[in-house]
């Protein structure tokens, strides 16, 4: 039998005049691996401390399991700003100790890339005073794997991680013996760890058993049987129950939900996007040129980002755009961004961007537009439009918007300087939109927005006509919303991979395996490898490469020789194909290096 780790009995929290939480019960037992989910401000960040006792109930009690240890990640770290990374995550082991240790090596190599921490100055001894946030957070979750907790409690620990990250974190968290409680908005992420939710509304928790998928099931059931006054937000999970059902197989590791009934609570729900309905309109409102780039080069200083790149975007593209930090996602969308906004007279390094006469772009940037806090939530809507075209005959007041947004009434006079950090986000989302845009550029669009507005989100860009870029670590938002998946893999190349996240975290899997294997000095005792070594080994790359191009000059003279016979070009085009993927693979196996070296 499970041991009780942890308990909550008749908890009250209120702030002001608001019950935050209502006599709540819950307990967490040994093995249990609990998400928690719930709209910004509802209490899911109180619930967590106060479990892990850093804030005191007004009423009712927690306890802890005699000799129980837990293991909290805050949204705000206590690292020592005078210590090195060093001092704070090895703390004390000497590096022939831990560099032999492959749980911490895993551990380092999953959270910050490589045991020489690229991207940190001084690797390991680099400062932590002068770091960012993102950085910070990193390192304090480091600090808190490395140990064997009974108890592991995590507010939003995906939160400046790349989606490689996110997927090492989550398989770290699976093989783990320690209990679980993560407050979090990535759906995918609560779909691979979790295996109970705690849903919290209204100062209220209800419990459900399962992961994402299965608490989208039992929230749309729920729905149904309950109460007819929700219609709306009744359709909304009925909806996102659909698309997960139709969706790629095995989102979870098991379909635990109930199979046959949640198919018979969606057989009268039609497919999230009409795409073809939606195609023809984008192409009526954009025509044929969108954004057309051709051989453009881009840097940030002296970095190359992005080589002799040609590519355009279409009308009624939806593209999910993937790649390791430092690739150049953002500098790409910020340079098709400024060759719009001076009508083509700002240009990148080298190459021409050509935008279409009709576009009408909005750009969500990371950064949160400051806007005067004294206006409320609906003059900064009308401030734009009052009211906003969503194609297909589709019209919504700024009111209605708010509302579909997660402000209502009371809520849109709200001063917007009284909002949160996720309620700005949303305004940000709102006033881009009240402008009628054709092509959405979103630059981690679900930052500090809940799952419930994510799912707004959703639905309403479902129905929206026009092309669309999206960059996100949010796995389940890029599946979501988008149609094609485009990749920088650190290469100065963008990559189309038509199967999507999976083919990029498979491609980027060989990267590292090639490097490891292409290094013979790279043991694991060494956190950089060999560096000589890693030149001898470059050169050997490219004698490969020269050899490969040699054959595929070879086999472009075949092709032009049999034209005719079409069997012997079939096999000509199949060794062409494989030379091609050899040569791609060695070519980044070389930048790796390069980078190393």
């Amino acid at each position: 039998m499970a041991v009780n780790l942890a308990t909550i009995e008749s908890v009250t929290k209120v702030y002001g005049t608001r019950a935050l939480l209502d006599g709540v019960s819950l307990g967490v037992s040994e093995g249990d691996r609990i998400g928690v989910v719930g709209r910004n401000g509802d209490g899911k960040t109180t619930l967590i401390r106060m479990l892990a006792k850093l804030e005191e109930p007004d009423g009712g009690r927690i306890t802890h399991a005699g000799g129980v240890e837990m293991a909290v990640l805050t949204q705000h770290d206590s690292l020592d700003p005078a210590a090195t990374i060093r001092h704070e995550v090895i703390a004390g082991r000497e590096d022939h100790e831990w560099l032999g240790d492959s749980r911490i090596r895993d551990i380092i190599e999953g959270l910050f890339g490589g045991l020489d921490l690229p991207g940190f100055g001084q690797g390991l001894d680099t400062v932590i005073g002068p770091l960012s946030g993102g950085e910070r957070r990193r390192i304090a979750l480091a600090k808190l794997l490395l140990g064997e907790p009974d108890l592991i409690v995590l507010d939003e620990p995906t939160n400046h991680l790349d989606v490689e990250g996110i997927a090492w974190l989550a398989k770290h968290l699976q093989n783990r013996r320690s209990a679980l409680v993560c407050v979090t908005h990535d759906r995918w992420f609560l779909d691979q760890v979790c295996t109970r939710m705690w849903d919290v509304q209204h100062g209220s928790v209800h419990e459900y058993e399962g992961g994402y998928s299965d608490y989208v099931f039992a929230r749309a059931e729920r729905s149904r049987i309950e109460a007819t006054e929700e219609q709306k937000r009744q359709n909304l999970a009925r909806k996102e129950l659909a698309w997960l059902r139709r969706g790629a197989p095995a989102r979870t590791s098991k379909p635990r939900y109930r199979i046959e009934a949640a198919n018979a609570l969606i057989a009268d729900v039609p497919e999230p996007r009409d795409k073809s309905e939606l195609m023809k309109f984008a192409n009526a409102r954009l025509g044929r040129t969108v954004f057309e780039l051709e051989n453009v080069t881009v840097k940030a200083g002296p970095k190359l980002l992005l080589d002799d790149l040609t590519w355009q975007l279409g009308p009624g593209e939806r593209i999910g755009l993937l790649g390791v930090n430092g690739a150049g996602k953002t500098s790409l969308l910020r340079a098709m961004r400024d060759a719009y906004a001076s009508e083509g007279d700002v240009q990148p390094a080298s190459g021409v961007i050509k935008v279409g006469k009709t576009v009408r772009l909005a750009y969500l940037s990371q950064e949160v537009a400051e806007l005067d806090p004294a206006m409320r939530v609906l003059q900064a809507v009308e401030q734009i439009r009052s009211r906003v075209d969503l194609g297909k005959g589709r019209e919504m007041s700024a009111g209605q918007l708010c509302e579909q947004f997660g402000f209502g009434k009371d809520k849109q006079w709200t001063p917007v300087g009284d909002l949160s950090g996720g309620e700005r986000r949303r305004l940000q989302l709102l006033r881009l939109l009240m402008n009628e845009p054709n092509v959405l550029f979103l630059d981690e669009p679900t930052n500090d927005l809940d799952i419930e507005t994510l799912n707004q989100l959703e639905d309403l860009l479902d129905g929206w006509p026009g092309s669309m870029v999206v960059i996100s670590h949010d796995r389940f938002f890029i599946e979501r919303t988008t149609d094609t998946v485009h990749a920088m893999l650190g290469d100065q190349k963008l990559r189309m991979l038509p199967n999507g996240v999976d083919e990029y975290l498979e491609r980027r899997a060989k990267i590292a395996a090639t490097v490891a294997a292409a290094v013979p000095g790279a043991a694991p005792a060494k956190p950089v490898g060999d560096t000589r070594a890693a030149k001898k080994e470059l050169q050997r790359i490219e004698r490969q490469i020269a050899k490969l191009d040699q054959q595929e000059a070879k086999l472009h003279s075949q092709l032009a020789e049999h034209a005719a016979d079409f069997a012997k070009v079939a096999d000509l085009d199949t060794k062409l194909r494989a030379v091609r993927e050899e040569k791609e693979e060695l070519e980044l196996a070389w930048m790796e290096l390069a980078e190393q070296v």
